[in-house]
């Protein structure tokens, strides 16, 4: 080689040198590490399902402080599994990290599961809770809510409560309050749980009841003012008290009382479940007698760090599990006497 090519080999050989130091010295650009979360829902047109996502994209981005970049879809199944099914192969295809998945038919999630199980997907279902069995599958499939129970107990105490101290709630005065219940979904776990429990702890109370009537409403409140607008055409002023599984249904019996006309006094004593901002405000001008609180921040919130837990390999989940799989947030009363502290929470 002559003297000319080593020249110039060496010199190519500083400057790759200098430019190697450059490098190594420079401040590097941390790039935000990427979590993407597929989340699937029955029906965004549920009100509380609507306020509980708006709460889980708020949390996520809290979480984004962390150094992460968390993407978020949502998918709406329009209350159709096999929308739903659809929709999450779709979000596995795109390379989704984590799923959460509010279930279009919490009794039919095989296909959901085999499709993350064979992708090693972790699933957090959440507001639908799945069968038992079916959540024992995998190590990776979680549950996040409430259990239903609790609420049907605590809106039995609240109408006990407010019969006691309201005795003339018995209209006709025979001892016995004529009531209609207004039912979420048909064979719908909670909606079960939530019509058994409230009539049971009623006659806990010392509540003596006569069932009139209860009518499926799908958890809607134009239903629901469709179903409450035949009762009255077959019980007129009969019905006393009107439970419902939901504060939308709650509302929608309200609104066929106010539709048709019926003053104050003609109209039955009404009780929600959820805590809805309209069922707090309903609470709040003493339309609605009492609700009871779904607490939709706790579940948000346990969604977003169990996501974030699971999808960093964080073993500091600050979540309280029971039997390792499921997150519940209790419920809480509401009355007119408390409900501007909820209402807080809306702000």
């Amino acid at each position: 080689m002559d003297k000319r090519k080593i020249k110039n080999a060496m010199a190519l050989i500083g400057l790759m040198g200098i430019l190697l130091y450059g490098a190594c010295g420079s401040e590097k650009k941390e790039i935000p590490k990427q979590i993407y979360i597929g989340v699937a829902c029955y029906d965004q047109r549920d009100t509380f399902l609507g306020e509980l996502l708006e709460n889980f994209k708020r949390e996520c981005r809290t979480l984004e402080k962390r150094g992460y970049d968390i993407s978020l879809t949502i998918m709406d199944a329009a209350n159709s599994q096999r929308t739903q099914d659809d929709q999450v192969q779709e979000m596995i295809g795109n390379g989704c990290d984590i799923l959460c998945v509010n279930l279009a038919d919490r009794t039919d999630p095989s296909q959901i599961i085999t499709a993350a199980q064979e992708h090693d997907i972790p699933i957090i279902f959440f507001n639908r809770e799945p069968v038992e069995e079916d959540l024992m599958q995998w190590d990776q499939l979680y549950y996040v809510g409430a259990e239903a129970k609790q609420s049907g107990q605590m809106q039995g105490q609240l109408a006990a409560d407010y019969i006691k101290e309201h005795p003339d709630v018995d209209r006709n005065h025979d001892g016995k309050i004529q009531y209609v219940i207004l039912e979420g979904e048909m064979g719908h776990q909670d909606a079960i749980i939530r019509t058994e429990s409230v009539a049971e702890s009623l006659k806990e109370q010392g509540i003596a009841l006569e069932k009139l009537s209860y009518q499926i409403a799908n958890w809607n409140r134009v239903q629901a003012q469709n179903r409450m607008m035949q009762l009255i055409g077959q019980y007129n002023n009969r019905m006393e008290v009107v439970l419902a599984n939901n504060d939308a249904m709650a509302l929608g019996a309200m609104d066929a009382y106010e539709k048709l006309g019926y003053t104050e006094t003609n109209r039955p004593v009404f009780f929600g479940i959820d805590g809805t901002k309209e069922g707090l405000e309903a609470v709040k001008d003493g339309t609605l007698a009492a609700t009871v609180y779904n607490d939709k921040e706790g579940q948000a919130a346990a969604m977003a760090n169990l996501a974030f837990s699971i999808a960093t390999e964080d073993e500091n989940n600050p979540n309280p599990f029971k039997n390792y799989k499921y997150i519940y947030r209790a419920y809480q009363k509401v009355t007119k006497e408390n409900v501007q502290t909820f209402l807080e929470k809306e702000e």
